[in-house]
This record gives structure tokens, sequence and C-alpha cells, in this order.
């Protein structure tokens, strides 16, 4: 399960005590980065501190997946950014970190190469071909690949809509094979694969579930799916 709450504030231990308690150690959790590592960009040491020590009761009950750096359109590959990323990383060294760059200008080889010698996910997206952002293909930096499904509602992306009107779209099933299929090319040479459906409006992502479960079962790939109250993952 992705958790998002982490971007609006940090929760603190005993918030993680009980999502473990809750769960009963069911579900790994995805933790989202706040806000201030990847939009504000200004983290300050103590939001480090609190970003790298809160979750441990989630890696105490073995339940802890990659942290999750989601990066606005509005970062674009520039030698600042590119060193700020460099910066950001260096700081969750020894810990899983997924990075999502929705910017085209990242969605290079040598960005991905960069990415593999230090450790960091990848993540590959889906998103309306609205043009300026990653092309949707399955990459994959290392043994462990997060793919992230937004929906492609093309009429409500940009700026002045809200996440539920971004996010209401449901996939077909010939999208979903499509994906099965990108999938299936890179499933063999990774130890795990998060999939998370953004398009939980109307519950479209509770729909799509079972479409790709059920496509990726018919190449032969194995899934395991939780069923989270509003999203889930496929791993």
């Amino acid at each position: 399960m992705e958790l998002n709450s982490s971007f609006y504030a940090i929760p603190g231990l005993k918030s993680f005590e009980g999502m473990v308690r809750k769960t009963a150690g069911a579900v790994r959790f995805c933790v989202k980065l706040h806000k201030v590592f990847t939009h504000e960009r200004a983290p300050t040491d103590d939001d480090f501190d609190r970003m790298l020590q809160s979750p441990e009761p989630l890696r105490d009950a073995g339940v802890m997946g990659p942290y999750l750096a989601q990066f606005p359109y509005s970062f674009h590959r520039t030698p600042d950014n590119r060193k700020y990323l460099g910066m950001l990383t260096s700081r969750f060294a020894g810990h899983e970190l997924a990075v999502e760059l929705r910017h085209a200008s990242w969605d290079k080889p040598e960005v991905r190469a960069g990415m593999a010698e230090q450790g960091v996910i990848w993540v590959s997206p889906d998103y309306p071909p609205v043009g300026g952002m990653p092309e949707p293909q399955v990459h994959v930096t290392g043994d462990v690949g997060y793919l992230r499904l937004h929906g492609r509602n093309r009429a409500n992306w940009w700026e002045g809509q809200s996440a539920s009107e971004r996010h209401d779209y449901l996939y077909n099933r010939a999208e979903m094979d499509e994906w099965a299929e990108k999938i299936a090319l890179v499933g063999g040479d990774l130890s795990e694969l998060y999939v998370y459906f953004a398009n939980t409006t109307k519950g479209h992502a509770l729909k799509n579930i079972p479409m790709l479960r059920e496509a990726l079962n018919a190449r032969g790939v194995p899934v395991r799916t939780p069923e989270p109250p509003d999203e889930g993952r496929l791993l």
C-alpha cells in the first residue's frame, strides 16, 4: 500500500505502530516522502531525521517497502535539480528509494543508468498522452520495479483540476493487456514489482486490478493482490 498521508505530514512512531497493528503485518507499505523533499525542496536535517526514523515500526515488522519521491512536472532536468536529486538520494542511502520524475527531460537511458549505480528505483508511470512526460514503458534500474498507473484522462490532467478529476479514468481491457505485455517482458529480471493504480476516483482502480491480474496470469506472471479499501497493489 502506498502511504499518501506522509506527503502532507510525516507520521510519528505511534502512527506507524498503529498501521502495523491494524494490518496484522499483512500489508507492505511504500511511504511517500513529505512535500518538503520533492515540491518545496528545502528539507532540514530534522525533516530527514523524522522521515528516516518514524517508519521504524514498519522495518521491525518486515513490512517496509521503498520510500517514494514523487517530483512534480515542474522539476526539469537542470544542473541545480540534478545536484538536488543527487543530494536527496545520498541522504537516503541504505534505504530503498523509488523516484518518479514527471518531466520528459529525465526520461533518458543515462539517467536510469545513474540511478542504477546509486541503487535508486526508477518509477515507471502511465500518464495521459499530453506530451512532455515520460513514455509509458516499464524500465527497471535493479531487481525491484515500481509502476504507477495514473489513468489517461487527457482533458483533466493539467493544472486547475482536482486530483479526483485528473484520476477519473477507467482503463479498458486492451490497455490492461498492453501493460501486462510490458510487465511480462521484464518480470523475469525482477524480485519484486510494485504496481499501484492511482485512478481511485469512482472506484476505477478496483475494477482495473482484476483486469490486470487476469492479463498477467494469462501470461504466466505470478501476482499477489492485497485488497485495501481504495487502491491496489500487485506484487
